[in-house]
């Protein structure tokens, strides 16, 4: 047991303190240590390894640095602003002093010793040390009073640990049987975490692929001494069919299974116009005081989603969204969104690392991993918000801010194009850009108590924007928007726009004992091996389709274009082909378009023509209660066209068997906006791969059209039709992405 781990378990104590902390750098918090021990005498000890045991426990770590001749321990916190550390993380450093004040006693058999806490101001160069002196008696009372607290918990986890082993070793698969192809993905994915190794599983709609991974890595997991399975989704629904599949296994012989849902903090939070502190929040006032009682309460909640976790919090007076997150260490699946693994700054990751967990990772639909990854180390600046911060900026901070936006300005007069791709990020204005950073951050530094959210707000964009510029390279592209001449301002829209995330996710990737991604689409394969960085040796599995063809009728209203010039002109003839199909069969429909544009010209057309069939739309901004609104139509027996966006919400992980819905029009190839942007990725992918327009339009493109479709197929007794509207899903370059087991006949 790392001593760090064990206080961070016993020692937190006060307020949840999430006020802005300007806390340093990795890199900065070695230097600052290098600086501080650099100052002692030649007999100062730094680094001493120091470790004991208290029954099964080890103790182990290094104390940052002893002076023989004080006979004084340190503990060395870089910051920025010893003023700016919050109580709570003066508790927990400590603690660890103490503890290693205790260890070194020990070990050199002293009587006693000084320690001192060492907060050194990274900014001013200045060391403001807290100095107390104990006797060895008080350090090993404290030793054995914290080790007892985390001993209770420590040997509850490890009986846990072993009955959730037992259990899992005889887990049966929840269900009479396998459904056809089913077995076959368990199989593959029982291999990979076996050997682990990670595997790119290509399974079709329908047949449970959410239980079909989570109960063979369960099965995995005590033979692979696995700490953690985390199910990551890239949308709700796909988390909610996860907490079903883990319910269903808990049945069926998991019953000791811990299993944590991790939702959004605007999702979570019962006090969203508070401020996340202890003066201002009641569930963040004295939440370290009261988390080891909700901590404990949890363990008779094996099953911890959003409304067990916020009843948990209330009980027990804290905040839901950060008891959550405690809980995650003491949960054995997590099912959370893709970002809290893969993100810059994503706790699951954060704690995989920092724990030495082995864990297995997997990843539903991961055809939308391409799109999320970029979004992560996508950083972005908008002229809009520079305008903001400087109207309300102190004036420490103007000027900083005034020489900012004059090299702004430069960028976007220095060319005429409204978009412009450069070939890096101008040295004087990331100068600027560091400069504004830093007087920030001072301001901030010594105004805890003020609250700018513009000025705050901005830094942490500025601040993202400076650490993509530094990782800048061929994966990326640093473009700008310049206002249209005569427009307002003279700023461009400034952004490091990622194109192929594989750099930043093979860490992740390396991090997992095994991860698992699936989807109905991911062909071809080597176009995510390629943009996602997965490693060489990543196993592949193609699991057949268990539905016949006689039961989807695909057909291709090929005389129909939905090409942007052309789409006008079409309308008639495609609403009258929507029209006829729902008349020749009378039952539930989806209609999908390429975008709400498109859709609000098929609706109004529609409408005009056809009064009679009932329909209903997809609107911009849909909240979860509105989606549920919109599915809600689909009901057996029931009549109507709803009329979606292709690769939006209603466009892949909705299951509606059966009579809830009979069929799809999809009326557009889904290929990204010709622009100027996409034209950029082209080239870059065809620069680095060879494959630009296939990999910037033809396969994302693809992948949304077969993943609606999808949509209508979901057992082996569904029946139902799809209609692929545009002349190009002719050609055979489209027709070889399609799924193999469909037969295509033209449109009647």
């Amino acid at each position: 047991m790392a001593v760090r781990s064990l206080c961070e378990f016993t020692a937190k104590a006060g307020d949840l303190d999430l006020r802005f902390v300007p806390t340093p750098s990795a890199q900065e918090g070695v230097a600052g240590h290098a600086v501080v021990t650099g100052r002692r005498g030649d007999g100062y000890q730094a680094e001493v390894a120091l470790s004991a045991d208290f029954g099964p426990l080890h103790v182990r770590g290094r104390a940052d640095g002893y002076d023989p001749v004080a006979n004084r321990l340190e503990e060395i916190k870089t910051v920025r602003g010893e003023a700016s550390v919050p109580d709570n993380h003066r508790h927990l450093h400590w603690a660890q002093a103490k503890i290693y004040g205790c260890l070194l006693c020990r070990k050199l058999a002293l009587p006693g010793l000084e320690i001192a806490v060492v907060y050194f101001d990274i900014v001013g160069q200045r060391e403001h040390p807290v100095v107390q002196h104990f006797t060895a008696a008080d350090l090993e009372a404290f030793f054995v009073q914290t080790c007892e607290r985390f001993l209770h918990w420590a040997q509850a986890e490890l009986a846990h640990r072993q009955a959730r082993d037992a259990a899992l070793a005889q887990l049966s698969f929840p269900h009479q049987g396998f459904r056809t192809g089913q077995r076959e993905l368990a199989h593959a994915v029982y291999n990979a975490n076996r050997s682990g190794r990670h595997l790119l599983a290509q399974a079709p709609t329908g047949i449970g692929k959410s239980v079909g991974t989570l109960f063979p890595v369960l099965k995995a997991m005590p033979g692979q001494g696995l700490d953690k399975v985390f199910f990551l989704s890239a949308r709700s629904t796909g988390r909610g069919v996860a907490l079903q599949a883990a319910d269903a296994l808990r049945g069926h012989g998991a019953q000791p299974l811990r299993v944590l849902e991790l939702v959004a903090r605007d999702k979570a939070c019962e006090h969203p116009e508070l401020a996340c502190h202890g003066e201002s929040c009641p569930l963040a006032h004295g939440f370290y005081d009261r988390l080891p009682a909700a901590r404990e309460a949890a363990r008779d909640v094996p099953v911890r989603d959003r409304a067990a976790v916020r009843a948990l919090a209330q009980t027990h007076g804290i905040c839901p969204y950060y008891l959550a997150q405690e809980l995650v260490r003491w949960s054995d699946v997590v099912v959370a969104d893709y970002n809290y693994y893969f993100d810059r700054s994503a706790l699951l990751y954060a704690l995989t690392a920092a724990n030495g967990w082995r864990a297995s990772v997997l990843v539903d639909e991961a055809h939308n991993l391409v799109e999320r990854g970029r979004a992560m180390y996508t950083a972005e600046l908008d002229p809009q918000a520079l305008r903001e911060v400087r109207r309300s900026a102190p004036a420490t901070v103007a000027k900083a801010l005034g020489k900012l936006a004059r090299h702004w300005g430069v960028l976007a007069r220095q060319g005429d194009d409204e978009y412009e791709v450069l070939p890096e990020v101008p040295a004087a204005f990331r100068r600027a850009l560091d400069e504004y950073c830093a007087a920030a951050l001072t301001h901030m530094t010594e105004h805890p108590g003020a609250h700018d959210p513009a000025l705050q707000r901005f830094y942490f964009d500025a601040l993202h924007f400076g650490r993509m510029a530094e990782q800048l390279d061929a994966n990326s592209l640093f473009d700008l928007h310049r206002p249209p001449r005569g427009g307002r301002g003279n700023h461009a829209r400034l952004c490091i726009r990622n194109v192929i995330p594989a750099p930043f996710l093979r860490p992740r990737f390396a991090a997992a004992h095994s991860v698992t991604l699936f989807s109905a689409t991911l062909d071809p394969a080597g176009y995510y091996l390629d943009t996602l960085g997965l490693p060489a040796d990543c196993a592949r599995v193609e699991v057949p389709s268990p539905f016949r063809a006689e039961q989807l009728s695909v057909r291709i209203a090929g005389r129909i274009s939905t090409r942007y010039a052309q789409r006008e002109r079409s309308l008639p003839a495609l609403v009258a082909l929507m029209a006829g199909q729902f008349r020749a069969r009378r039952g539930n429909y989806l209609a999908f378009f390429s975008s709400h544009e498109y859709l609000q010209q098929a609706v109004a057309s529609f409408a005009r023509a056809h009064p009679d069939i009932p329909h209903w739309v997809q609107s911009r901004g849909m909240d979860e209660a509105a989606q549920a609104a919109f599915l809600s139509a689909f009901v057996a027996g029931g009549e109507g066209i709803g009329f979606a966006v292709l690769g939006g919400a209603f466009a892949e992980g909705v299951d509606l068997p059966g009579e809830r819905l009979i069929g799809a029009f999809v009326a557009t190839l889904g290929l990204p906006q010709f622009n100027p942007v996409n034209e950029q990725f082209r080239a870059r992918m065809q620069a680095v791969f060879g494959q630009g327009y296939a990999y910037a339009y033809l396969y994302p493109g693809l992948r949304k059209v077969v993943q609606a479709a999808g949509r209508v197929i979901r057992t082996q007794q569904d029946q139902g039709v799809v209609y692929l509207i545009d002349d190009r899903f002719a050609g055979a370059e489209v027709r070889q992405l399609l799924p193999a087991w469909w037969e295509i006949g033209p449109a009647a």
